[in-house]
This record gives C-alpha cells, sequence and structure tokens, in this order.
C-alpha cells in the first residue's frame, strides 16, 4: 500500500525583505486508491506544496516531514523523488527546444527504471498513449512543449503520467486552459491512471468542473498556508455554491 504523508510541513522562499512563510503547518495523508483534491484562493499555498514536495529549490522546508512509504521524500534529490515514485503536472510545463516528445519520454523512462525500455513494446506504449489523449502520433516528433496549445501541453503531461507510471500524482491546475472538450480527455487519462493498484492522486484546483469528471475521494480547503477544512466531494459543492469567504473571514 502506497502512502504519501505530509505532517507540519513549513515552507519559506526568499523575498527582498526575507524569508517569506507560505506553508504554515500542513498535514496531509495520500494512500492508495484515494483522490484528495486541494481547492482555495490564490496565494493559499497550493502550488507551494506540490513544488515543495517534488523539490523545486525555490522553495526552503523549515519545518515538518515528507515521506513516501517511510521513506524521507525530504533528503532525496528531485531526480530520486521521481525514482521513488512522485510525479508533478505542472501548472504551466516548460519548452524544452530541440528535444523531441519522443525522446524525452524515453530518456524519463530510462531514468526512473534504471534500464532502457524495449523499444519495439515502447513505441507501441507510446502511440497508445497518445491516440487515448486524442494526439495524433507525429506528436512524438515535436519538440517538447513548444508551440503547443493549451489543451496539447496538459495532454502531453498526462501521457507521462501513464508512461511513467508513477506511485503517486501531484496535478497542480491540470485543468487550467483546457476547454471542455480537452478537460475530457484529460480526466479521462487522469480516471484510467487512478483504477492501477497502489495510486494516489492529489489534485489541486481552483473550480470544481474537473471534480464533476474526477470524483474526489477527500477535499481540503486551503487558505493562508495551512488546511481550513476537510470534507468529502460535498464540500466542493459547498465552495461552488459560497466560495471561501467565511474561510477568508476566520483566517484574519
Amino acid at each position: 500500500m502506497t502512502s504519501l504523508q505530509i505532517k507540519d510541513l513549513q515552507v519559506s522562499v526568499a523575498t527582498e525583505d526575507g524569508p517569506k512563510e507560505i506553508l504554515k503547518g500542513v498535514t496531509l495523508t495520500i494512500n492508495s486508491g484515494e483522490t484528495h483534491a486541494i481547492m482555495g484562493p490564490n496565494g493559499s499555498g497550493k502550488s507551494t506544496l506540490a513544488y515543495s514536495v517534488a523539490g523545486h529549490p525555490k522553495y526552503d522546508v523549515t519545518g515538518g516531514s515528507v515521506t513516501l512509504d517511510g521513506e524521507d521524500v525530504l533528503a532525496m534529490t528531485v531526480d530520486e523523488r521521481a525514482r521513488a515514485g512522485l510525479f508533478l503536472a505542472m501548472q504551466y510545463p516548460v519548452e524544452v527546444p530541440g528535444v523531441s516528445v519522443a525522446n524525452f519520454l524515453r530518456t524519463a523512462k530510462t531514468a526512473i527504471d534504471g534500464e532502457a525500455p524495449k523499444l519495439r513494446t515502447w513505441v507501441k506504449d507510446v502511440n497508445t498513449a497518445l491516440d487515448e489523449l486524442n494526439l495524433d502520433a507525429s506528436f512524438s516528433q515535436r519538440s517538447v512543449n513548444e508551440g503547443f496549445s493549451g489543451g496539447e501541453k496538459k495532454r502531453h503531461e498526462i501521457a507521462q503520467l501513464q508512461l511513467l507510471d508513477p506511485k503517486v500524482a501531484i496535478l497542480d491546475e491540470t485543468d487550467s486552459g483546457l476547454d471542455i472538450d480537452a478537460l475530457k480527455v484529460v480526466a479521462d487519462g487522469v480516471n484510467r491512471f487512478r483504477e492501477k493498484d497502489g495510486k494516489g492522486v492529489l489534485l489541486i484546483t481552483h473550480y470544481t468542473r474537473i471534480l464533476r469528471y474526477i470524483e474526489p475521494d477527500f477535499v481540503h480547503v486551503f487558505v493562508d498556508g495551512k488546511v481550513a477544512e476537510s470534507g468529502g466531494a460535498e464540500l466542493a459543492e459547498e465552495l461552488e455554491a459560497h466560495g471561501y469567504d467565511k474561510y477568508l473571514r476566520a483566517s484574519v
């Protein structure tokens, strides 16, 4: 059973005026078979949580712990975290000019597995993943994210998720910038991943629309760097109806 445990996580970033505390003691546990949705206003710390767990150097962890199946994630380098089974789908995927999608995916798979996938089966796996995400096979010859539409970038992220097959997927606003058709395709890809044994999902979003296609087991409201409330899928509907005002007033 996979378990990502975040306990009392405190994170700061450097500013011109000195360190600024962003996360102020976040505790969450994502077990295999569970989908956790994090919702909250801008600046509440949602993306900071994602990038801190993934190991972005901008974020300074000043307290707390993160473990994956009992192993200390914070002691790992970024690539070690990926090999351990963590995956981050970024809100704004970066362009990698001159590196084809095919080469990028095979290099990533090789790095995670410790050996190169067999070419014949790998090409089939890649083409299947692309087809399921409504991407033509020729997509694999394009440079990573260069000239991609918003929908293509996000579908490429889900293709990575499918092919790299991590234990826990952290999806940072995967629904941003997607039209309704692309949203359904991306959601279907996430649901295929969720259906596999031993998988956990941490889904960060502003809106409930993606939660109509990816049903969460737990919803957490983030305000001012902390979890203000947790509940089931019904909490997302309450947020849709009433917003974050009561949580913002309580945090003042």
